[in-house]
Order: C-alpha cells, then sequence, then structure tokens
C-alpha cells in the first residue's frame, strides 16, 4: 500500500509539473480546493484524477472542511473548558485553587488525547464514506464505520494508520530540523537572514504539501478497499 500510494501520488504531481502546480495553488487558496481534490482520490479514482472543476473542488472542500471541525468540536470544548478553568483559577489568587485547577487540566488534557486518538481512528473512514456518498449524515454512520474497520480488523487497520504516521512524520521531521538549524544559525549571524528560511519553509511546504495529502488520500483509499 506504501509503494502503490508513493507511486500514484508522485504520478499526480513529480511526474505531472502541470497538475503539481495546479495543486500548490490548490493549497495557497486556503486549502479548500485541495481538500476537495482529495474527496476525488477517496474516491479510487485511478490515476491521480486531473486538477479541473474549481467551482465543485471549493464545494466539496468546505464540506470536507466542516465534516472534520463537527468531529473536532469536543476537543474544542475540552480546551475551552481548560483555559477557562486555569484563566478563572488565575484570579482568585489561592494557591490551593490554583492547583486544583491545574489538575483538573491536567485531567481534561487527559480527555483531550483520548478524544484525539478516537477521532484519528473513525475520520479516515468516514472521510470515504463521506467521499463516495456525497452524505454529510454518513460520515457520521458510525455503526457503519466501526462496521467498516471490524471488516479491516482493529488491530490492522490501527497498526495500518501508525506505519504511514511514522513514514510521513519522519521525513517531516527531517526537514522541520534542517530549516530550524538553519534559521537559527543564520540569525546569530544576520537576523534578517532568517526570514529567508521562513520563505523557504513556505515554499517547501507548498511543494510537499499536495504530495503527502494525496498519498495520504490514496493509502486511507485502499485501507477502506482491502475489503469489500
Amino acid at each position: 500500500m506504501l509503494r502503490d500510494s508513493y507511486a500514484y501520488a508522485k504520478g499526480g504531481t513529480v511526474e505531472n509539473k502541470s497538475k503539481w502546480l495546479m495543486l500548490i495553488i490548490a493549497t495557497i487558496l486556503l486549502e479548500l480546493p485541495l481538500m476537495g481534490y482529495l474527496m476525488k482520490v477517496l474516491r479510487a479514482e485511478k490515476p491521480a484524477p486531473e486538477v479541473q472543476d474549481w467551482g465543485t473542488l471549493f464545494i466539496d472542500g468546505i464540506k470536507f472542511l466542516i465534516v472534520g471541525i463537527i468531529y473536532y468540536i469536543p476537543l474544542f470544548i475540552v480546551y475551552a473548558i481548560a483555559i477557562a478553568i486555569v484563566g478563572a483559577s488565575a484570579f482568585s489568587g489561592d494557591p490551593n485553587v490554583v492547583m486544583g485547577a491545574m489538575a483538573g487540566a491536567g485531567l481534561l488534557g487527559l480527555i483531550a488525547i483520548i478524544l484525539c486518538i478516537i477521532i484519528g481512528l473513525i475520520l479516515p473512514i468516514a472521510a470515504v464514506r463521506f467521499a463516495r456518498t456525497g452524505s454529510i449524515g454518513e460520515a457520521f454512520n458510525f455503526r457503519a464505520i466501526f462496521g467498516h474497520i471490524g471488516k479491516i480488523g482493529w488491530i490492522s487497520y490501527i497498526i495500518a494508520l501508525i506505519i504511514v504516521a511514522i513514514v510521513i512524520a519522519i521525513p517531516v521531521a527531517i526537514i522541520e530540523f534542517i530549516l530550524m538549524a538553519l534559521m537559527i544559525g543564520l540569525a546569530m549571524i544576520v537576523a534578517e537572514l532568517s526570514l529567508l528560511v521562513l520563505l523557504l519553509a513556505a515554499v517547501i511546504y507548498l511543494a510537499l504539501m499536495p504530495l503527502i495529502a494525496v498519498f495520504m488520500a490514496r493509502y486511507i483509499t485502499q485501507i477502506y478497499d482491502s475489503v469489500g
């Protein structure tokens, strides 16, 4: 799946400069057209589809964004409560209240981590269902989502997601480390030169984002289609 996803993404970006440029432009436009394009990938269109019909890409991208926001609402609520508790305790002037608030915030932080894991497991399958049915409701059909993951096998599914996360995280971390080292080094010589590193980071992001996004979408598609 990794090999197929890489070949798929490479064929739609690096080996097709015009398509790659269009996807970079789609990324610049708040990534909305890119998200709409990824819906085509999740529909198992092969090879990588053309970047066209921008109106539809924008609309699909907005719908995709709405689905993601709804999924993350519980997480936003937890963060808001934690911030409110810590903020309110800071005005009390009572160390015991502050310590209690910090403990509560820590517990909410643990809940937030659990929510992130749950969302990370559900959202990939939900995204494919949404892309293929065009129905936002199907993105929240948890019985069907859990049923499909069950067919894949929970352990196999989780291992597959962990593998792709590692594959993506390692090169990204290396690039970030190099850019950070360059920024610190140049800032020590001439502060203004660090702006060049920021510009370079933006260029690298715009170039790699379509490749990574298409790779990930294709990988998720294969996981989904690994069972009937």
